[in-house]
């Protein structure tokens, strides 16, 4: 099981990393009246590969986990869900606006939404690729070869 882990776990934390940019940015666009509000975002690049660099080193559910129990001997024993932030809490960054508002807010919602719009797809297309690696799995296991 094992290397089924590793095999999908790239796919899993590209997914996690975008999810959690997808609430920041989120958030941005929720904030954009707020006076002083500074705009944040994720750094993908740099924050996924830290990640499988920490990949290789440990497993992701080592450093803070919920344990399953178990109610009868019989079922099988499970690996506690990790509750740590994604990728270990990828470092947020603040935006730098392209132009100033009297307010000193730094949400620009046009960028934001450009923002939103390209994450979601970037993450449709994670999930086709994560979607199609289960699949070629799938058939490599239950072929009568």
């Amino acid at each position: 099981m094992d290397k089924l882990d590793a095999a999908l776990r790239f796919s899993q934390q590209a997914l996690a990393m975008r999810a959690y940019r997808q609430e920041v940015i989120s958030s941005n666009i929720a904030n954009a009246d707020t006076p002083g509000y500074k705009s944040r975002d994720v750094d993908f690049n740099n924050a996924l590969s830290q990640a499988v660099e920490r990949g290789a080193q440990q497993q992701l559910a080592t450093e803070s986990s919920v344990s399953l129990s178990r109610t009868s001997s019989r079922h099988i024993a499970g690996r506690g869900v990790s509750t740590a932030p994604p990728l270990g809490g990828p470092e947020l960054l603040y935006r730098v606006p392209y132009q100033q508002s009297v307010d000193g807010n730094t949400v620009e919602l046009d960028a934001e939404r450009v923002n939103f719009a390209d994450n979601a797809v970037h993450y449709q297309t994670g999930l086709t690729v994560l979607s199609s690696q289960i699949k070629t799995m799938l058939a490599a296991i239950t072929s009568q070869g």
